[in-house]
């Protein structure tokens, strides 16, 4: 039992030693100086639908703790498109999580990031792109192009630590929702869905 706990603690601390590298060198697109927590992760992937049969798209995988709660949904790694900016992060995670269809990338360029998938349909988005970093026409862009990626009625879910929705209301255009407030995460964060306006 101690033994096990120096283990998950010792990966704990290389994991936030790894996060604080890649902050060190891309601090706006990192956006945080702490992994995201695995309650926090947890909440998050609690919007994927393992029964749907279709893919899940991940943006921002980081250290892989978001990846690996979607993953402990019962999704299949094969079903699961993660989109990484940081090559730091992204050869990590490669190694950490064989089977996930990673690609390496700027997810407000996805058509040239996905690539042979950009014309596939996922069942929801599970996003840790620090928003904050990025002009409001650029957030409501991606916000948009990520509906169009998903049946409607399916969400965006979307990682903050601002006390407002990250991308403004255009309730014409898509609905927007304070999902959760999840206290356990350094900072605490907010989590908020889009969905499609119908």
């Amino acid at each position: 039992m101690v033994f096990r706990l120096k283990e998950l603690l010792g990966k704990r601390f290389d994991e936030e030693v790894q996060f604080f590298k890649g902050w060190q060198k891309d601090k706006k697109g990192v956006g945080a100086l702490i992994p995201t927590s695995i309650y926090a992760a947890r909440r998050m992937a609690s919007v994927v639908n393992p029964r749907s049969g279709m893919p899940i798209l991940e943006l921002g995988a980081g250290t892989g703790v978001i990846t690996k709660a979607i993953l402990e949904r019962g999704i299949k790694s094969h079903q699961l498109v993660s989109v990484e900016y940081s090559r730091n992060f992204y050869n990590g995670l490669v190694q950490r999580f064989p089977g996930v269809d990673f690609r390496l990338g700027n997810a407000f360029a996805l058509n040239e990031v996905l690539g042979e998938r950009r014309g596939e349909q996922f069942d929801c988005v599970v996003s840790a792109v620090p928003l904050l970093s990025f002009p409001m026409e650029q957030r409501v862009a991606l916000i948009e192009d990520l509906l169009a990626r998903i049946p409607a009625g399916r969400p965006v879910i979307q990682i903050t630590y601002g006390p407002l929705s990250p991308v403004i209301k255009m309730p014409d255009r898509y609905v927007v929702s304070h999902y959760d407030f999840v206290v356990r995460n350094i900072p605490p964060a907010q989590l908020w869905t889009y969905r499609r306006a119908v």
